[in-house]
């Protein structure tokens, strides 16, 4: 079996704001309005073009949820715009979010900065001024919101005749061998029951995932030993599909898989004939990139 991979989201985030330099120049802080519900793309307003000397940040509203880790996953969606005209650059909301390490390196000083010290649920503001040494840079107006990296929601009673699963302090699963016969069937079961939107068949996913053998309970997967989730779209994986259609983002799901599916594009020989088990955070769910929303 292949590593399940997600086409990681190429964003121009990165690429602009490491084009951005600090003008000299005092200016006051931008008059810039940022409305809207959490989950959803924001609305930015403010004159154009937006004048900012340094990089400026602000906290639209505080996260409730867990504080950033340095050196851990953030998981961020985005709203990018031409501060000139207003005009929009780049977005996640309408596909996928994207991961990152919250490092200097992985992030950029300024969006490193900006995220550094928030928690799971802000929503932040950051407008950053053109670089004069760089031929067609423009002032940018982002807005970061922040989201999970493990499921939250309410717990579902386990199933006796399931693995018994446990978790670390991040939320890497282990389990639990039951002693007992495979399942021939899929098996579908929630342990933790998350709010968000529901996935579609046709989505993207952006998920944790730890995959195990049943019958010794041996990893043999697990994006949570590379630190970072990733997406994928469900119609690479035809049990994935199966089984997480109408699940909610923030749930976590256990599939236990028997052999007659299909596991990817490629199947290990050591996991040929087995039933296996997987153990999924969805952490958001969308429209495949370039699709319409």
């Amino acid at each position: 079996m292949r590593r399940l991979r997600g086409a990681a989201l190429v964003t121009a985030l990165a690429a602009v704001l490491a084009a951005v330099g600090c003008s000299p120049a005092a200016t006051p802080d931008p008059d810039v309005v940022v409305s809207g519900e959490p989950g959803v793309a924001p609305t930015i307003t403010y004159v154009t073009p937006v004048v900012v000397g340094d990089t400026f940040t602000d906290q639209v509203w505080p996260g409730s949820g867990p504080d950033l880790v340095e050196g851990g996953p953030v998981l961020i969606d985005f709203w990018l715009e031409n501060g000139e005209n207003a005009e929009l650059v780049k977005e996640s909301y309408s596909s996928n979010p994207t991961p990152r390490m919250l490092t200097e390196e992985a992030l950029g000083t300024d969006l490193y900065r900006a995220l550094k010290g928030q928690k799971v649920g802000a929503r932040v503001l950051q407008v950053s001024p053109a670089n004069e040494t760089t031929p067609g840079s423009y002032p940018t107006v982002t807005v970061l919101d922040v989201l999970p990296t493990r499921a939250a929601g309410e717990a579902v009673p386990p199933r006796a005749d399931l693995p018994v699963v446990s978790l670390d302090d991040t939320g890497a699963p282990t389990i639990t061998a039951t002693g007992t016969a495979a399942p021939t069937d899929l098996v579908t079961q929630a342990l933790i029951r998350g709010t968000g939107q529901q996935v579609g068949e046709q989505d993207t996913i952006t998920v944790q995932y730890s995959g195990f053998a049943w019958d010794t309970g041996e990893l043999f997967d697990s994006t949570w030993s590379r630190t970072l989730p990733v997406s994928f779209s469900l119609q690479d994986v035809p049990a994935w599909s199966d089984g997480l259609v109408e699940q909610p983002v923030g749930s976590q799901v256990m599939l236990v898989i028997p052999p007659s599916y299909p596991l990817g594009v490629t199947e290990s020989e050591e996991l040929a004939g087995k039933t296996v088990v997987f153990v999924i955070d969805i952490l958001a769910t969308g429209a495949p990139d370039g699709a319409d929303s």
